[in-house]
């Protein structure tokens, strides 16, 4: 069997049509949408509402860690526009997800990120595409088990939950051969972004329970340019597949 795995599409939809090629199913981890590229301030749904010399004010407040200004500065922006800022994102977000969807290959098993609106993405779900979150499948006798979404930072990026609710999903999976999430376990050398010179969220839920069932991987994505690709916990080898939508590559898994 191999399976490609892949996370932080972020859009990339002429990617992901090929990344299915040379195997039997395709893993994706989630953050299918991109609001704003932070190398690309012209991509994502931002740019596409404001323009990029507004999304490069915005990237900028943010980069420095002035999210109130950022916040402000975004408020006025939706003012100016007029009408919901939900009804206008969640109709640039469902274009996007009617792309990603309709490039990406079958079969294919997914969970969202931190940055996905999953009430909106599955409603344009192609057969022999599943979501799963909390769950398990069977794939070429291993069991894959799947947890989504990210946990709540100062970003506040949409589908951030409690570290309760994620905690309950990551006991709902159990002993798995392959365990599949979103963000990663909490391992300061997996969490630390290189260029964005910070660390981001990890899971202690899904660290203990690496630890206490050592299932052969454990695979995420979510930090973008990590300081450390992999780390092995006793038998576990944990990987970031990488940033996708960067790469265009997906990480591929033989058994």
């Amino acid at each position: 069997m191999r399976i490609h795995v892949v996370s932080d599409v972020h859009g990339r939809a002429d990617a992901l049509a090929r990344a299915g090629d040379g195997a039997d199913a395709l893993v994706c981890l989630g953050d299918l949408l991109l609001f704003v590229d932070y190398a690309d301030h012209s991509q994502g749904i931002f740019p596409e509402l404001f323009g990029a010399e507004k999304a490069t004010e915005y990237v900028g407040l943010r980069t420095a860690g002035r999210f109130d200004e950022a916040r402000a500065m975004s408020a006025g922006l939706w003012a100016a526009l007029g009408g919901d800022p939900r009804e206008h994102i969640e109709t640039a977000a469902r274009r996007q997800y009617e792309r990603i969807f309709s490039a990406m290959p079958t079969p294919a098993y997914l969970t969202y990120g931190n940055v996905d609106l999953p009430r909106l993405g599955t409603d344009h779900l192609r057969p022999g595409q599943r979501v799963l979150d909390g769950e398990v499948v069977e794939i070429g006798g291993l069991r894959f088990g799947f947890v989504g979404g990210g946990l709540r930072t100062r970003y506040r990026t949409p589908n951030e939950i409690d570290d309760e609710e994620f905690a309950r999903k990551v006991e709902a999976v159990g002993e798995v051969d392959v365990l599949c999430c979103h963000i990663p376990p909490a391992i300061p050398e997996l969490l630390y972004d290189v260029v964005a010179r910070r660390f981001e969220r990890g899971s202690e839920a899904t660290l203990e329970a690496i630890r206490r069932t050592q299932p052969r991987f454990a695979l995420f994505g979510h930090v973008h340019q990590p300081l450390a690709g992999r780390a092995r916990v006793g038998r576990t080898e944990c990987v970031n597949v990488g940033h996708f939508r960067g790469r265009g590559t997906p990480f591929a898994l033989e058994w």
